[in-house]
């Protein structure tokens, strides 16, 4: 196995979240810092700072959840450098809905 290869007996695990104006951040427990653009998660990039702010980890940290966006993301698809996979349509939908509340 090489140092690249996924753990799958001790996979990564948040610690704690941060979200600016342009960046998710995520603390690892094993030391590790990820930074990601916000714009990989339009969710996170239309909400606003409250919301943002607004999170919980999921799984013992295997992923992070915010409530009222309705948005999950994954440690393990931020470690491995993967963006919100929801279409346009879906986003578009979203959008609309948080308009009419």
């Amino acid at each position: 196995m090489t140092s690249s290869a996924p753990n799958l007996l001790n996979p990564p695990l948040a610690a704690s979240v941060l979200v600016t104006a342009e960046s998710l951040v995520v603390e690892l427990l094993d030391g590790r810092t990820l930074t990601v653009p916000l714009i990989w998660f339009p969710r996170l990039m239309h909400a606003t700072p409250e919301e943002r702010a607004n999170w919980r980890l999921i799984g013992h940290g295997e992923g992070i959840h915010w409530p009222a966006l309705d948005e999950d993301i994954s440690v393990d698809a931020l470690v491995a450098g993967r963006r919100s996979l929801e279409s346009q349509a879906s986003l578009k939908r979203w959008l609309s809905a948080r308009g009419a509340a």
